[in-house]
């Protein structure tokens, strides 16, 4: 590979990692080329995609990411891959999650890909550990959701209270100018 592809692929990767929100770092070394063929499938199925990569490679293209990405070092050792994802940042750890399971690995064997680092929106995630956080982490839309749902039940309870308040205020009124009239 002469200089000018090497460049040129790393240039690829660069901008795939700006508009990609969040990437995984794997490692599928000893994963059988069937096996690897099923993991990009599913990842396509998910619209996330997968892609192996040299490290110098993935090392060069995280320099242009602008902020301090010395700590994905621990994860760029031996063979590594690239999961990208646009949507969420916990979306291809449901989906390591759900090939795992679907492979039916046994206790004490570790599953392949294994997870080797994160980066999510500028936050760095290292080693197969994080895993479990990573899954449940909430996307951008999901946040913004859950503070509208917050900010809206205070208003529905001020509503709820006004109106059930305003039919009991009726009913007192209703009630007391008909005791005057039977008392009257």
């Amino acid at each position: 590979m002469i200089r000018e592809e090497k460049q040129a692929l790393v240039d690829e990767l660069s901008e795939k990692f700006q508009s990609h929100n969040a990437f995984y770092i794997t490692d599928a070394s000893g994963m059988s080329v069937a096996k690897i063929n099923e993991f990009r499938r599913l990842c396509f199925n998910r619209g996330l995609e997968f892609k192996v990569y040299k490290n110098t490679f993935i090392r060069k293209a995280l320099d242009t990411l602008g902020g301090d990405t010395a700590e994905m070092d621990a994860a760029l050792k031996g063979q590594s891959g690239v999961l990208f994802s646009r949507e969420s940042g916990n979306a291809p750890a449901k989906l390591l999650k759900d090939f795992y399971k679907s492979q039916n690995y046994a206790r004490g064997v570790e599953p392949k890909p294994v997870l080797k680092g994160a980066y999510i929106d500028a936050s760095i995630y290292l080693g197969s550990t994080q895993l479990e956080t990573l899954s449940t982490l909430k996307g951008k839309n999901e946040l913004i959701g859950d503070v509208i749902g917050l900010l809206q039940s205070p208003a529905k309870n001020v509503i709820s209270a006004l109106s059930s308040g305003g039919n009991k205020l009726a009913g007192i009124l209703k009630t007391l100018s008909e005791k005057e009239e039977v008392a009257g």
